[in-house]
């Protein structure tokens, strides 16, 4: 594939791309060095790639990485990653819904795992999700999404992008943008502006917390309606008016303060206070 282009590709295989599978293959050859370099791929690495397309991405990984296992859902495609990447040893293929992947059963006893991939910007809040809170071992994601979730991501609280998917993520791990993308490196050309970004993922999370379940669910409600002030959005957590008004106190946090005003650190002291309450 080195000497044909994606839409020679295409071509050659009578291939049709698939807008409900958000089919969207990556053409510019910098964003392809700037990923496996971002990603820091290794001849120790175990990469799991999500979304191979035509395996642009993907030969570039089998060229540093120790193995490549890459996940796909369109069987149309799979005649062609076999043929063009034919020539590598250490290249796996699975057939199935990364969704429904058991990543532990998929890493066995590999060392180091680390996930680069192109996700379909429909699948990337809950394939990050399902990737984050089900404890699977990997040491990174590095993932090319839409703009505005990687800005979203990568967040900080008093920005507008600030939200309950900043701190699930920050929870979890440390985030650095690697690069924008535009639409021009595609082809079909997206209509929005794509972003490269690492998650490191954490031996343990960035604050201890009681109860996880509880943590979340009071991150969620303080973001359900943005303009509402803390004590509205958690004046039904479960404990009485005065009570609630004790947490806040001893977590030294104002009540009418908003969600998006809150550090993770924060949300860690309140959450302990209120399940201490409980």
């Amino acid at each position: 594939m080195e000497n044909l282009t994606i839409s020679e590709v295409a071509k050659k295989y009578n291939f049709r791309f698939k807008k409900g599978l958000g089919q969207n293959f990556l053409i510019d050859d910098s964003v392809l060095d700037d990923v496996v370099d971002g990603a820091e791929v290794n001849e120790e690495d175990f990469v799991i790639e999500i979304g191979p397309g035509f395996g642009t991405l993907t030969r570039e990984l089998l060229k540093r990485a120790k193995k490549v296992c890459a996940i796909e859902l369109d069987e149309k495609l799979f005649p062609i990653l076999e043929e063009e990447l034919k020539d590598f040893n250490n290249f796996e293929l699975i057939h199935n819904d990364a969704l429904k992947v058991d990543f532990n059963e998929l890493m066995g006893d590999e060392k180091s795992v680390k996930l680069v991939a192109n996700l379909p910007y429909y699948l990337t809040t809950p394939i990050i999700v399902n990737l984050l809170t089900k404890g699977y071992d990997f040491k990174s994601l590095t993932i090319m999404i839409q703009k505005e979730v990687g800005v979203r991501i990568d967040s900080e609280p008093n920005c507008k992008a600030y939200g309950a998917f900043s701190i699930l993520v920050q929870y979890y791990c440390d985030t650095k943008i690697i690069r924008l993308v535009p639409p021009t490196a595609f082809i079909p050309e997206p209509k929005v502006e794509s972003i490269v970004i690492r998650l490191d993922r954490l031996k343990e999370p960035k604050v201890k917390v009681k109860d996880e379940a509880l943590f979340f669910s009071i991150v969620r409600k303080s973001f359900n309606m943005r303009r509402k002030t803390l004590w509205n959005g958690l004046k039904d957590i479960g404990i009485d008016k005065e009570n609630l008004l004790k947490c806040f106190e001893r977590a030294n946090i104002d009540p009418v303060r908003r969600g998006e005003t809150l550090s993770l650190q924060e949300f860690a002291l309140l959450s302990d206070e209120i399940g201490s309450a409980k």
